[in-house]
């Protein structure tokens, strides 16, 4: 792979939802480029982006992957990014390094859910948008359908510039509105010129005369010649469309077909010539973003990066302002897929890999070591989908730390945690299909084994009454013997433990009263009820009796904690559970189904907001009921609704749900 400069570069993003044909496009532009001798296919795991175990098995895009198409005398860098709501982390990554999205959508299925998100995402960074009409060999294929639902789904200026010669079965080629010709492909993609049908003459018409609008647009002396009536020269043409693309003012649409080959050539060209180069200059400081990091069993950590300013050179000193550390730059490598080849150095915009950093991750910016300029990070989604896991045995459980730990240095959409109260592990992905290649990778990559479990819900107990009891223990088996001896108030308290002492005439020695609150601690760490940490309690140590010999702080923290035992099936025993504070963003159609899912999920509706997108609804539920709640969500909204939550408080279970609930932990006490 060659070095181009910065002006040559186009880093393209392709997004869509999946199954539209994204890695087979950039298959079919390897061919005709000459890179491969054969297309590979996406049901036989045989394409050059998709190349991971998990892709061959899912038949569909898992993770990000570059792959560059070097055309004529621009390079494409293509970031490949999944199709599916699970793997948007990789989407998100890729949206911040890339000067255009191209977005590819199929002429039979038309605007589905991801394009629809992943579009206001790309409009809220402000990226210039292509779109690709692909499978326009299909059955059903529409291009005037596909135009109809651009316009409908999105508020855009959607410019052909190529359109359909016949549809599905019928598909012959397409119009190139630009230079007002006609094409059809041979069985290597290229393309022979025929003549324009005579039945699309007035569509060609009405196409290019608002490509040339959308054209004038983009500068404002070619605005005022186009309204003074004045012909556009094809150079005129080129810049203003060149401007309107970049500024968002025009979209513009191509079409054909990935799998058959058909327009991808034209395609290709125009990629090479329309969307912006990079802005920024190969003169001063270096600087870099870290979008994408794999774990290799065999390379070490490598570190994808876009270079953002300066050169980034081999066998240099660099530093990592997230860190706060030093990293040496060895070696760099260009790739296409899983194939690199080493370079000494990446040009101001392009991209390439670096492997062996010690600390840096992705969103993670590398920089001249004397000018920190920290770079904006990557603005990742917050996982919400949570198993629990288990290894399988002593082996896997050494192993599992380790293992774990670079899985989250490469996706950082999704986040593990020691949960100290259930004693459980916790994985937390964007859904249970990103969960599930997780715990296939820790097997596949790093030979561990685990069980998925249902999560536990971290209980509380506490206390709605007021009691008062003795706790004494006496103990006498020759020698000294133990005793300790109080009368202890049990009583609810708005915080989560309160001690206070009414000793009077010094029934307990003032020195045994640490070790009085010391024992009702440790008591309260595993409540009576089920076994969960007690909360809410005021504990007033009153009155009791010592012995000047046998008494001992043991003595007194063993009475304290058979005091607690005794008062709290006294005291009107509850059971505690965690509130969650809950947001769903989803189209204003589905928020009916929302507050009545949340009625049935034990859950208050605090209100709704208006946003630009639709609906926030606010709320109120219990954890036990949100472990599996992006399944429902996606199921509910069609994979159209967002949301996150956080903890609020914890609340009183519902008397029918308690003896179930404490029935259930003994009998997992009880095993």
């Amino acid at each position: 792979m060659n070095n181009f400069n910065t002006g040559q570069i186009r880093n393209i993003g392709l997004f869509g939802h999946g199954g539209v044909g994204k890695t087979s496009l950039v298959e079919a532009m390897l061919f005709n480029t000459g890179v491969i001798n054969r297309l590979g296919r996406v049901e036989d795991g045989t394409t050059v982006a998709d190349y991971h175990p998990e892709e061959a098995q899912r038949q569909s895009t898992v993770h990000t992957s570059l792959v560059p198409v070097e055309a004529g005398e621009a390079k494409l860098n293509f970031l490949d990014t999944p199709g599916f709501s699970d793997f948007i982390g990789e989407v998100k990554g890729a949206l911040r390094v890339v000067d255009s999205g191209l977005f590819v959508f199929s002429a039979v299925d038309g605007v589905q859910v991801q394009h629809e998100l992943i579009w206001r995402f790309a409009l809220n960074n402000s990226l210039p948008r292509i779109v690709f009409v692909n499978k326009m060999d299909r059955e059903n294929a529409s291009f005037t359908k596909l135009m109809d639902g651009l316009n409908d789904k999105f508020n855009g200026n959607f410019v052909p510039v190529n359109f359909p010669v016949g549809e599905g079965l019928d598909f012959k080629g397409i119009v190139d509105v630009l230079n007002e010709k006609a094409y059809q492909y041979d069985d290597n993609g290229q393309p022979k010129e025929m003549a324009v049908p005579g039945e699309l003459q007035d569509q060609l018409s009405e196409y290019r005369e608002k490509l040339i609008e959308a054209a004038a647009e983009g500068d404002d002396d070619l605005t005022m010649k186009y309204l003074e009536g004045e012909e556009l020269t094809p150079e005129e043409i080129r810049t203003g469309l060149q401007k309107s693309i970049a500024t968002g003012k025009a979209v513009p649409v191509l079409c054909g077909s990935a799998t058959k080959n058909m327009a991808i050539t034209d395609l290709t060209g125009f990629l090479a010539a329309y969307p912006p180069a990079p802005q920024c200059q190969d003169g001063g400081s270096m600087a870099a973003l870290v979008f994408k990091t794999l774990a290799d069993p065999y390379v070490g950590r490598m570190n994808f990066l876009r270079v953002f300013s300066g050169t980034l050179k081999s066998d240099t000193a660099v530093y990592n302002p997230n860190r706060e550390k030093a990293e040496r730059i060895g070696q760099i490598l260009f790739v296409r897929g899983k194939q690199s080849e080493p370079t000494t150095q990446v040009s101001c915009g392009d991209m390439a890999i670096v492997v062996k950093l010690a600390e840096t991750s992705s969103g993670d910016t590398l920089c001249d070591k004397d000018d920190k300029n920290r770079l904006d990070s990557i603005d990742f989604p917050a996982p919400n989908y949570t198993v629990a896991i288990a290894p399988k045995s002593k082996n896997d459980e050494d192993k599992l730390g380790d293992a774990v730990q670079k899985l989250l240095e490469e996706d950082p959409s999704l986040r593990v945690e020691k949960n100290t109260e259930t004693k459980q592990t916790l994985l937390t992905g964007m859904g249970e299909a990103h969960v599930n290649i997780m715990i296939s990778n820790l097997k596949r990559r790093f030979g561990v084994d685990v069980l998925m479990e249902e999560p536990k819900v971290p209980y509380r107990e506490s206390i709605r009454g007021k009691t008062e009891v003795e706790g004494k223990h006496k103990k006498q088996s020759g020698g000294r013997g133990q005793y300790g001896h109080v009368w202890i108030r049990f009583e609810s308290s708005e915080g989560d433990f309160e001690f206070k002492e009414e000793v009077f005439g010094g029934a307990v020695p003032r020195n045994y009263f640490p070790a009085v609150e010391k024992g009702l601690r440790e008591a309260m760490a595993e409540g009576v009820l089920a076994g969960y940490p007690t909360v809410g309690i005021k504990a007033t140590l009153y009155d009791g009796s010592y012995h000047s010999v046998d008494s001992s702080e043991m003595a007194f923290k063993i009475a304290a904690s058979l005091a607690f035992k005794k008062a709290v099936p006294q005291s009107k025993p509850v059971l505690l559970e965690p509130i969650m504070n809950v947001e769903v963003a989803v189209p204003d159609e589905f928020m009916g189904d929302i507050i009545g899912d949340f009625n049935t999920k034990r859950g208050r509706v605090l209100g709704t907001d208006q946003v630009e997108e639709g609906t926030v609804v606010k709320a109120q539920v219990p954890l036990a009921e949100m472990f599996k709640y992006a399944n429902d969500l996606k199921s509910m909204t069609q994979g159209r609704g967002q949301f996150n939550m956080e903890f609020s408080s914890y609340e009183e279970v519902p008397a029918n749900l308690t003896e179930k609930i404490i029935q259930k932990a003994k009998d997992e006490a009880e095993k």
